[in-house]
């Protein structure tokens, strides 16, 4: 273990067994401070809309091919003109380090080794510069919580776009924080600095909660800024937190070269639908204009099939991922984003889909069991 302020990472790099994604969150319990992990876990209020993630996705089935003569599915994509070897990547996940010591740069390191997209966070618990450099040259995007303070915005762009990476995804549905019951319950505050803040304004989140980050956030948010975002960092912009048909329209309206459904991994509005619930509708009105990314409860290589079957481009997963780093580090990483890729490679198989392309034409049972 590393001790920073008091608080205690995993500095573990080694290779864990992984029986499925949702199976390191027990063993990452063990492992993670109790402030840390209720931080990275927990959903908003009574998690209602956290649970609906996972049980919005035995609403759909997916049929068996037995006669389609393929073998050895192709999980190779290019989205957004990223050649990538899996469509499954890690969304912009904060503050990483309260998982493990290396945090957003081991992942980073994983990610890059294994074909795969990352993404980082306003929030990460390292730099811009430190996580892409971790990444070695891998394609990374870089996640906007926009501020109030529009220098801040200008310096943490220029300084993702020195960093190389390939797109801004712009967060929306984070004007307040949800309202988080394990931090309260915990009297959870950051212990560990978040490195973009630290260096580009005045504070750094150590000793603060997530809802005192959050009020130096922009509490508004209108497509106008995803315009003006766009039109400053020359990069496309990936517009993140969309749940309705209506905002993916004013997105696409507004400049954004992509359409993330999200619900936040159930930790802002609680009481709305699973997230996989509302897919089908956006994928639909977005007409493949934009490429769609997904996430929200995504733990099976099934769910990887059904969210791209539905329209999404790119699946992200997320909070399996920090577990898998607690456990592992880097490699512990990869072995969780193997076993994903190894259970939808299965799916693809049985599912008598050779390529992607063709999981996108799949069509989906809808049997209510």
């Amino acid at each position: 273990m590393t001790i920073v302020n008091g608080y205690e990472q995993s500095d573990r790099e080694e290779h864990i067994n992984v029986l499925n994604l949702e199976s390191l969150e027990a063993r990452a319990e063990k492992i993670i401070p109790k402030g840390g992990f209720g931080y990275i876990s927990g959903g908003s209020e009574d998690n209602w809309t956290l649970a609906q993630n996972r049980k919005a996705f035995t609403h759909k089935q997916v049929y068996p091919r037995a006669l389609a003569n393929i073998d050895q599915p192709d999980l190779s994509t290019n989205v957004f003109g990223l050649d990538l070897k899996t469509p499954v990547m890690m969304p912009p996940l904060a503050a990483q380090g309260l998982a493990h010591a290396k945090g957003e740069m081991d992942t980073a390191k994983a990610f890059a080794a294994e074909g795969a997209l990352m993404a980082q966070s306003t929030y990460s618990s390292a730099s811009i510069a430190d996580t892409a450099a971790a990444g070695n040259g891998a394609p990374q995007f870089f996640q906007l919580y926009m501020s109030k303070d529009w220098k801040f915005n200008e310096a943490v762009i220029d300084e993702a776009k020195k960093a190389g990476v390939k797109g801004i995804i712009l967060t929306v549905d984070a004007t307040v924080d949800g309202y988080r019951e394990a931090d309260i319950i915990n009297h959870f505050q950051f212990p560990i600095p978040m490195a973009n803040l630290e260096k580009f304004s005045q504070g750094a989140g150590k000793g603060q909660g997530i809802a005192e980050i959050y009020a130096a956030a922009a509490q508004k948010i209108s497509a106008d800024d995803v315009r003006r975002i766009a039109e400053y960092s020359g990069l496309p912009v990936i517009v993140k937190g969309i749940q309705t048909p209506e905002d993916a329209e004013l997105a696409i309206g507004a400049g954004a070269s992509g359409i993330y459904v999200s619900n936040h991994g159930g930790r802002q509005l609680n009481g709305g639908p699973g997230s996989f619930d509302t897919l089908s509708a956006i994928a639909q009105a977005v007409n493949g204009r934009v490429p769609v990314i997904f996430d929200s409860g995504v733990r099976r290589g099934s769910d990887v099939f059904k969210a791209l079957a539905a329209g999404a481009d790119l699946v992200a997963i997320g909070r399996p991922f920090v577990y898998a780093l607690a456990l592992g580090g880097a490699l512990g990483v990869q072995d969780a984003l193997q076993e994903i890729n190894h259970e939808f490679a299965t799916i693809m198989q049985l599912a008598g889909t050779k390529t992607i392309a063709d999981v996108k034409k799949a069509k989906l049972a809808d049997f209510n069991y």
